[in-house]
């Protein structure tokens, strides 16, 4: 675990990627294994039936077996999707297996953009986050594009919400012990790494 608190949250992001970089192609494929082991009979992931995930980028652990699985329970299943330079918005699109993807401005695949089949994040059941780091609070580092935060912002505004469960997936050296987190971050609900829960 990572102590936070001497760090920018620029020197730690810079940190915290490395780390993640560094691990060996072996141990992502088996972090991935975990992952997939720690949720795929969990009952928010059973009960869910319209869920979001990411591809993986930049060492982020990869949920791929996750989406996968979700496909052949016939389950709905979204990735991010970004619009068009300038504009900063992101948007949950259904993805179907084997639908062929392009690669967006940051180099990441998803969907090529059709609008009929995109869904408002409130309308989900869960979502899977990609993070930098995480503490045990609820807390997520992002990559510092805030995408995630601004597509979830409304729910700033509401004391409770049912859905969408936000789950953040990483893997054990991305925990920090205490992330200060700024006004418009959005706190997650547990994270899961490929070892265990948090929160």
């Amino acid at each position: 675990m990572i102590l936070a608190g001497d760090l920018s949250r620029a020197a730690l992001r810079r940190q915290l990627r490395q780390a993640r970089r560094n691990l060996p192609p072996l141990q992502q494929r088996r972090a991935a294994r975990g992952l997939y082991r720690q949720l795929a009979q969990h009952p928010l992931f059973r009960r869910a039936r319209h869920i979001a995930l990411y591809l993986p980028n930049d060492g982020e652990i990869d949920p791929r077996p996750l989406l996968r699985a979700a496909q052949r329970r016939g389950k709905a299943t979204y990735l991010p999707v970004l619009g068009p330079w300038p504009r900063t918005r992101m948007h949950f699109q259904r993805v179907r297996p084997g639908e062929a993807l392009v690669r967006n401005r940051f180099r990441i695949e998803e969907p090529a953009i059709r609008r009929a089949r995109q869904r408002k994040a409130w309308a989900l059941d869960l979502i899977l986050l990609p993070l930098v780091g995480f503490d045990a609070y609820g807390g997520r580092l992002g990559m510092g594009g805030g995408f995630y935060d601004r597509s979830l912002a409304y729910l700033q505004r509401r004391k409770k919400w049912h859905k969408p469960t936000l789950l953040g997936a990483a893997h054990e050296c991305q925990r920090v012990d205490r992330l200060a987190l700024a006004s418009w971050d959005v706190r997650l609900g547990a994270v899961v790494t490929d070892l265990r829960w948090y929160g």
